[in-house]
C-alpha cells in the first residue's frame, strides 16, 4: 500500500495533520517524469493510478494521473545475463570508481546504451570513456597554457574555419539540450559532445585570437554539456577556463542562432546516378549556379565533356545529377 502513494508523501514529508497536505500536493503534483525497471510497469504503476485517482476522488489532490512521462529503463548485463547476485555475476563499481574516478563510470553507463535499452557491461567501454575524458582534460589546459586574456568575439571577423567550430558548437548545444530535456538519449548527447571535442582538436594555430576565442566558447559548451554526467571534472576544468563561480550555478548555453547560418555547403554531384564529386556552393544556390560550379569539377568533366547532356536533376541543398546520353 505505501509503495503506491509515496510520491505523494514526498511533497510534505513534515506534515501531521493527514495523509497530505493538499496545498503542498497540488503545488509539485503530477510527476514530471518517472523513471523505473520494467518489472514496475504491469503491478506498481496500476496501483499507483488506483491509489491516485482514489485520492482525487477524497479530495487530497486534484490531478487525475499521479505520472506525466514514464520511462523504462533496461537492466545491467554481463556476458549476456542480467546481473544478479544469486547468479554472482555483479560488477562492483567501487573498485572502478577509485581506478577511474566516478565521472568515469558515470559517463560509461550513459554512453553505452540508451536508456530503455540493456546496457551490455564492458571493462574496455569504462576505458574508453576514460580515455575521452582526458582528452578533455588536455583540450582544456592545451588552450589555457596558449591564451591570455580572451577577447571577445567577433562574428564579423571570423574566418571560415572559426565559424565552423563555433557553428558545430552552437549545434552541439541544441542537440544536447533536446537530447537531454526531451528525448532522454543521454548516449547521443555524449556523442555529439565527443564530436565537438574532435572538432576543437583540429585547431592547430592558436596565435589568432579570435581563435581563441572560439575555442574558448567550444571548450565551455563542452564543459557545460557534460556537467550534468560528469560533475566532478567539469567542476574543476569551469574553474581552469577562468570562472570563479561554479559550474552547478552557471546557466545552462543558449544556443545562437545567427552562429547557425551556413555561408557554404557542398552538393553531391552525380553523373547518371553515380557520385563523381562534390562542389561547394551558397546555401541558396540555383540550379544554373550549382551546374557551373560542378563543371568546373575536373572529375565531373571528364563524364560530361563530348556527352549529350540529357536532363539535369537539382536537388537544393543536397545533390545535382546530370544524365548523359
Amino acid at each position: 500500500m505505501e509503495s503506491s502513494w509515496y510520491y505523494a508523501r514526498y511533497t510534505c514529508p513534515n506534515f501531521q495533520d493527514g495523509m497530505l497536505d493538499p496545498n503542498a500536493a497540488n503545488y509539485w503534483l503530477p510527476v514530471d517524469q518517472y523513471i523505473g525497471g520494467i518489472e514496475h510497469a504491469i503491478l506498481h504503476l496500476l496501483y499507483a493510478r488506483f491509489f491516485h485517482k482514489l485520492m482525487r476522488d477524497e479530495g487530497l489532490v486534484q490531478c487525475d494521473e499521479p505520472f506525466q512521462r514514464l520511462l523504462c529503463q533496461g537492466m545491467v548485463l554481463k556476458d549476456g545475463s542480467k546481473m544478479s547476485k544469486s547468479k554472482g555475476n555483479t560488477v562492483d563499481p567501487q573498485a572502478l570508481i577509485e581506478q577511474y574516478g566516478a565521472d568515469t563510470v558515470r559517463l560509461f553507463i550513459m554512453f553505452a546504451a540508451p536508456p530503455e535499452q540493456s546496457l551490455e557491461w564492458s571493462d574496455a567501454g569504462v576505458e574508453g570513456a576514460h580515455r575521452f575524458l582526458k582528452r578533455l582534460w588536455r583540450a582544456v589546459f592545451t588552450h589555457t597554457q596558449a591564451s591570455g586574456a580572451i577577447t571577445t568575439i567577433d562574428a564579423n571577423a571570423l574566418d571560415e574555419q572559426q565559424k565552423a567550430l563555433r557553428r558545430k558548437t552552437h549545434e552541439t548545444i541544441a542537440k544536447v539540450s533536446s537530447d537531454y530535456g526531451d528525448r532522454l538519449t543521454f548516449n547521443t548527447a555524449i556523442a555529439a559532445v565527443m564530436e565537438l571535442l574532435n572538432d576543437i582538436y583540429k585547431i592547430t594555430d592558436r596565435s589568432n585570437a579570435q581563435t581563441l576565442a572560439v575555442e574558448h566558447e567550444a571548450l565551455e559548451t563542452a564543459v557545460l554539456l557534460l556537467a550534468p554526467v560528469a560533475p566532478h571534472i567539469a567542476h574543476y576544468l569551469w574553474q581552469a577556463l577562468g570562472h570563479a563561480d561554479t559550474v552547478i550555478d552557471t546557466a545552462w548555453p543558449v544556443v545562437d542562432t545567427a552562429a547557425l547560418a551556413k555561408t557554404s555547403i557542398e552538393l553531391a554531384v552525380q553523373v547518371n546516378g553515380k557520385l563523381r564529386g562534390t562542389i561547394t556552393v551558397a546555401p541558396n544556390a540555383t540550379q544554373a549556379d550549382a551546374e557551373t560550379a560542378a563543371r568546373q569539377n575536373e572529375n565531373v568533366k571528364k563524364f560530361i565533356d563530348d556527352k549529350e547532356i540529357r536532363k539535369v536533376i537539382f536537388v537544393p541543398g543536397k545533390l545535382l545529377n546530370i544524365v548523359v546520353g
